[in-house]
């Protein structure tokens, strides 16, 4: 896309990452520590650019099999907490972002649904997953957002983490 007034193309990887840009995002984000006071924040960050955005979300964040935050937005539905559900156990599984996960299946010329193996009423590889890992530990839990296209879902909970770990650098 290229137009007037300073817009400049947009690249391929900016409208379908590539595993290689996924891998290095999760290499990125990584925390130093994640408590109940942590996932509060980043929650709350969630929720605000979801309001910013009128984005119709449900947002979750879970660490070692417990629900530390939820919230659903005006326009989310039942179907949302299902797909943060299945996408959760996605990242607990594979220890990999949802996104990341169906992207190398597509990768090899496959899908998730086709070579995984797994019940997709149980699991779903759509973005919008993340995993939250604690240097030192690895994946203790995740952050997932429901009810945009699964990219869209992937970048907003990417964004979050991006700012949460600014803000506790800064």
């Amino acid at each position: 896309m290229t137009g007037g007034g300073g817009s400049t193309p947009r690249t391929p990887s900016e409208l379908t990452p590539s595993v290689a840009e996924l891998e290095a995002e999760e290499r990125r984000l990584v925390l130093a520590r994640f408590t109940h006071e942590d996932a509060w924040a980043l929650g709350s960050l969630l929720v605000a650019a979801a309001r910013d955005g009128g984005a119709p979300v449900a947002v979750d964040i879970h660490r070692g099999g417990q629900q530390l935050f939820h919230a659903a937005l005006p326009g989310s539905t039942p179907d949302n907490d299902a797909w943060i559900a299945r996408k959760r156990r996605v990242v607990e599984r594979y220890g990999s972002s949802s996104y990341l996960v169906g992207a190398r299946f597509r990768a090899k010329g496959t899908t998730f649904e086709e070579s995984s193996r797994l019940d997709p009423d149980v699991y779903a590889a759509h973005g919008g997953s993340f995993p939250l890992a604690v240097e030192g530990a690895g994946v203790i839990g995740s952050v997932t957002v429901s009810g945009l296209p699964q990219l869209a879902d992937h970048r907003m909970a990417v964004a979050a983490l991006e700012r949460f770990l600014a803000e506790r650098r800064g």
